[in-house]
């Protein structure tokens, strides 16, 4: 299984261009991927530099035939002429899509910066081997408080989610709602954390959950032992990013998965974001 990650700024590069064909070429130039997972896709949003309002969730979409978009909405509020404005992150998936979640992560009250809600969008898919978790997310620029409290929704969400896998001797209600479908505890998620590999949340997503209930591994660390993170910030654009470039997008596997880990990439040679995309690749 190949799965790319990418923040893409609503699909603007550092030309200024706003192209979401561009975004899709790019990845397709990367790898012949099974998963997308984007984060920062707007509709509705013509006060974003060089973009006209378009949704991008349905341009996106239509450049990708025979994949299942997954919306994850975070903002999602009353635009002019009674039309939603959405921001959130977004799934391609073309394995087949068993189940979707939609959590919105925590956002406690930060009066001194600004801040905005944030969104997790799980999907259950279909995988060769079995039903696999993918879950991506952008965490808080601005405020550590609310990207502290999100890192612990996160690891919540973990641990829901295992105590669902092992939840299976109630009546499943066959064809009705209450229908038990898969979840289980391995998992895959991917984000821009808007944190540093030094930072001690980064260590803290790590951290040992429940017994029984597996932890999340950094893919980059188990591909690559020993080998500092590329960076995937402000490698090209430093207008908005002058100082040296960073990693702050990273692809997390739970540690059951790591034998299946065969590599991590990052393109370091795109600047259709200011972001670089990450691929995972994964035996199944």
């Amino acid at each position: 299984m190949q799965l790319i990650t990418w923040n893409i700024q609503w699909c603007r590069g550092c030309d200024g261009a706003v192209d979401p064909a561009r975004i899709v070429r790019v990845c397709r130039e990367m790898a012949d991927f099974d998963v997308l997972c984007f984060q920062e896709v707007p509709r509705n949003y013509p006060e974003l530099e060089g973009s006209r309002g378009e949704d991008q969730f349905a341009a996106l979409a239509a450049e990708l035939p025979g994949f299942t978009p997954i919306k994850g909405i975070a903002v999602d509020v009353l635009g002019a002429n009674g039309a939603r404005r959405q921001f959130g992150n977004a799934i391609f998936s073309r394995l087949a899509v068993l189940q979707i979640f939609r959590h919105l992560l925590p956002f406690p009250a930060d009066p001194d910066l600004p801040g905005m809600q944030r969104v997790a969008v799980e999907a259950v898919l279909g995988a060769k081997s079995g039903p696999l978790r993918v879950t991506t997310t952008h965490l808080a620029y601005y405020s550590a408080i609310q990207r502290a409290a999100q890192v612990e929704g996160l690891r919540g969400l973990q641990a829901e989610a295992a105590g669902h896998a092992a939840d299976a001797a109630h009546p499943h209600k066959e064809g009705g709602p209450f229908q038990t479908m898969p979840r289980p505890a391995s998992a895959v998620l991917t984000a821009d954390f808007n944190f540093r590999p030094e930072d001690p949340l980064y260590e803290r997503l790590q951290a040992p959950l429940a017994a029984g209930v597996p932890a999340y591994s950094d893919a980059w660390r188990i591909a690559h032992p020993g080998q500092a993170h590329q960076a995937t910030l402000g490698v090209y654009d430093k207008e908005q990013w002058p100082g040296e470039a960073f990693c702050c997008d990273f692809i997390f596997v739970t540690e059951d998965l790591a034998p299946w880990v065969e590599d991590v990439a990052v393109n370091g040679a795109t600047d259709a974001s200011d972001h670089q995309p990450v691929l995972l690749r994964l035996a199944d």
